[in-house]
């Protein structure tokens, strides 16, 4: 399992506050990590931090609206400042609560869900790799990047562009540091349901019928993921999104 410990490595979830990048954030601390829990709700990303100190491993909480280059740089600079380094970034923070079809979609809507679901996985990364010597950055996408979507497709669109993102990144920033994503099936946390306007029981129904592993996913699922992609592990794997959907 030595493989897998991430003992010494400090690592930066944004979207960390609850969900997917709650599970990440866990996980990577469980493994051994020193988390920076990022998101704009400070509460959230407190609690999610008390408790990973409560469990024995080391977290801070930063508040950041990860589509403010400036606040995306402070937060990548108070990871250095309090742990000394910078080793992993989990780009998880993301969603759009609008749904439309493309020919009924406000541009604003558009340039808000580009700018939070592709914009801010750019400078986010860009900001990350200048402060690492070497290490991982892991992006979150969604099966909707490698489909159509009608009724989303401005974040299917943003998605598709977070892979290749993922896939030039991969090169650009080889061999020191590298960019992996995970692509989540259907987890049931809030941001999910209210994309899919949906509730948890009715995703628990679908799955049942139609996941081969029978079961939602879990923000668990997705941490378990980040470890191995973050650890040595997954040291000769870079530019791939690995699909985490039960077989979906």
């Amino acid at each position: 399992m030595e493989a897998f410990d991430l003992t010494g490595r400090v690592a930066v979830v944004t979207g960390g506050g609850q969900g997917i990048g709650e599970g990440i954030a866990t996980s990577l601390a469980t493994a051994g990590a020193k988390v920076v829990v990022a998101a704009r709700s400070r509460d959230r990303i407190e609690r999610v931090a008390s408790d990973i100190e409560q469990a024995g491993s080391s977290a801070i909480a930063v508040p950041t609206d990860v589509t403010d280059r400036s606040a995306l740089v402070a937060l990548a600079d108070a990871a250095v400042s309090e742990y000394g380094r910078l080793d992993v970034w989990v780009n998880n923070a993301g969603g759009s609560p609008v749904r439309s079809p493309l020919g009924e979609l406000s541009d604003d809507d558009w340039d808000a869900c580009l700018a939070l679901n592709l914009t801010a996985v750019w400078r986010a990364s860009v900001v990350a790799a200048e402060r690492m010597a070497e290490g991982g950055s892991i992006n979150i996408s969604s099966p909707a990047g490698d489909r159509g979507v009608p009724g989303s497709g401005h974040y299917a669109a943003a998605k598709a562009g977070v892979n290749s993102l993922t896939r030039t990144l991969s090169l650009e920033l080889a061999p020191s540091v590298r960019v992996n994503g995970i692509s989540p099936g259907y987890v049931p946390t809030q941001v999910m349901m209210t994309a899919l306007d949906t509730d948890e029981d009715a995703l628990e129904a679908m799955a049942e019928k139609r996941i081969p592993l029978a079961r939602l996913g879990t923000p668990v699922d997705m941490g378990s993921t980040a470890v191995y992609l973050a650890s040595a592990a997954g040291s000769w794997v870079t530019g791939q999104t690995i699909i985490v959907a039960g077989g979906l």
